[in-house]
């Protein structure tokens, strides 16, 4: 039996606050997930994912048909989850071969291992793998593009966009039809699911990018939409909302006000007046009404970002809000150039709150305490029924384990417990 495992490394943390409560390979980046991407490049094979253990339940709970964190084959093809693909992958690195190992830029891109290699490797894989798990291979050096933090999704996000949209509409039937008092520009660049509803005076301008908008998605009066752009199923697109180009916004979200250069993960909502410009939001965020991201210094220099305990200077000039899942910011909020906010936390305040804000945090710019593990539940718990969609056990647990992950973060700050 031969399969393919994409797993995580070490460098998961570098993602963070995105990745403490799903794996690298479930960020999103143009329209696919980099784990359906991998997937999408070799077809019709068994697949294994290999995870942290604490996230291993909740992937068998939302994928139960995948087999996780346990090894059953004769040969496999390791890929780490962060790499994005594209057309040369399966060329570089065919499903089939020798037994080697596979780097890029000092990167660890994967490995090929079979029988007493793999047997060997199997009876001490980690939850998180690195290339010292794969000792005495040779060596290929490949050309893989791998993501390192959260603004390398932003800055790929036009080029995958445009990527997605071609795989998938060559695959799908396009409902595309005329709305009354609507514009559609280069119409044969915009894809619509079905029941599709548009409302008079929207313009969908597709003349510098593509637009794909999912099944059941409704587009309200005088929106304006500047591909490439994706709005997952179900979203509603609010009256006068003006989303720019390269912006990604997953299934039953509501976006309304000024968007660019910004992925929003599935179930969040950015529905009224306000920019986000280069950010990234993980799933069930909420921002309040008039709240503000800058994505830009006023000296116009590159941005530091505050990623894993370390300052690192992104080499970019614009970076906006990375926002783990689950948090709130209340109206008027504004945040500061490459402000993070970590998974759970309940913003609100007058005035700019920390550029840095640690997991299950509540305040803003005048303190900041320990949001309460229960009632974080609790609450995450009423969002998600109004979505139909239940809070198991398995989702409870884990909130309590990142809530025991992130203490040291709170108390490094000075945070009661």
């Amino acid at each position: 039996m031969k399969s393919l495992c994409i797993f995580e490394d070490e460098e998961y943390k570098q993602l963070q606050p995105l990745t403490l409560i799903r794996p690298s390979y479930h960020l999103k980046c143009g329209i696919l997930s980099l784990h359906r991407k991998i997937r999408r490049n070799y077809p019709n094979v068994r697949v294994e994912l290999n995870t942290r253990g604490y996230l291993s339940n909740l992937i068998k709970q939302n994928h139960p048909a995948e087999i996780v964190n346990h090894v059953m084959s004769d040969m496999m093809l390791f890929l780490n989850g962060r790499i994005l693909t594209d057309d040369t992958l399966v060329n570089q690195i065919p499903f089939e071969g020798k037994d080697e190992l596979f780097i890029s830029n000092n990167n660890f891109i994967g490995a090929r291992v079979s029988g007493k290699n793999l047997e060997k490797i199997s009876n001490s894989l980690k939850d998180v793998l690195s290339k010292n798990d794969f000792p005495n291979l040779p060596v290929k050096e490949v050309d893989v593009t791998i993501i390192n933090y959260p603004w390398d999704l932003i800055t790929y996000n036009h080029q995958e966009l445009i990527k997605d949209y071609k795989k998938l509409t060559s695959e799908q039937e396009n409902f595309i039809k005329e709305f009354p008092g609507v514009y559609l520009l280069n119409k044969k660049d915009i894809f619509l699911g079905k029941n599709v509803v548009i409302k008079p005076g929207a313009i969908l301008d597709a003349e510098d990018g593509p637009i794909f908008i999912g099944d059941n998605v409704t587009i309200m009066h005088n929106a304006s939409i500047q591909g490439p752009v994706f709005i997952g199923e179900e979203s509603i697109v609010k009256m006068s909302a003006t989303i720019y180009h390269n912006t990604s916004v997953g299934k039953v979200s509501k976006i309304g006000g000024e968007i660019e250069n910004t992925i929003i993960h599935s179930y969040s909502n950015k529905q009224h007046n306000g920019f986000l410009g280069n950010s990234y939001l993980g799933s069930w965020v909420n921002l309040g009404a008039g709240t503000t991201n800058s994505d830009l210094k006023n000296n116009y220099g590159t941005i530091k970002v505050l990623i894993n305990n370390q300052l690192i200077d992104s080499g970019k000039q614009f970076i906006g809000l990375t926002m783990g899942d689950h948090s709130k910011a209340a109206i008027n909020t504004s945040f500061n150039t490459g402000a993070v906010v970590g998974v759970s936390s309940n913003i609100f305040g007058g005035t700019f709150p920390p550029r840095y804000i640690p997991s299950f945090s509540w305040g803003g710019s005048e303190a900041l305490t320990t949001y309460d593990i229960d009632r974080s539940i609790e609450v995450a718990e009423r969002v998600m029924q109004r979505r139909n969609v239940e809070l198991t056990e398995i989702d409870k647990e884990l909130f309590r384990t990142v809530f025991k992950l992130t203490e040291k973060e709170r108390r490094d700050k000075g945070f009661p417990k």
